[in-house]
């Protein structure tokens, strides 16, 4: 039986902020945007119809929860949610918060600019955490 293994590249590239009812919660580290990355733990999924039709509901709630409390806390206009998977095939979803005024608005997020990582990151961690409150294990 295969056990799920987050793929290194999301390991390096975020910062863990729990376990969500399927998915690991995520904190991308970029201080450039307030951007979250959900990834279900399934093993071997790589597309949202990999998934169980109760898991993709699932998913899809656990992704309303996580944009609706990233919207609280960074107070920014717009959710953007995405799940690309071109370079990590590992099924994973962005959902990131945009504002006017932020780098490269109203441009996506991809491939922008260089990477500028958080030099603390346990407060905006922790506000998550508490938005989202029980649904973090």
């Amino acid at each position: 039986m295969n056990q799920f293994r987050l793929d290194e590249r999301l390991e390096k590239d975020t910062l863990d902020i729990g376990v969500t009812g399927i998915c690991r919660l995520r904190l991308m580290n970029d201080a450039r945007w307030p951007w979250l990355v959900l990834v279900p733990m399934m093993p071997g999924a790589s597309e949202m119809f990999d998934l169980s039709k109760q898991q993709q509901r699932q998913l899809a709630q656990e992704m309303m929860i996580a944009g609706a409390a990233l919207k609280r806390v960074t107070q920014c206009e717009k959710i953007n949610t995405a799940a690309l998977g071109n370079i990590v095939r590992q099924l994973h979803v962005h959902v990131v918060a945009r504002s006017a005024g932020d780098p490269n608005w109203p441009g996506p997020v991809w491939g922008f600019g260089a990477r500028q990582p958080y030099g603390e990151a346990d407060g905006l961690i922790a506000k998550i955490r508490d938005e989202i409150g029980p649904l973090i294990l």
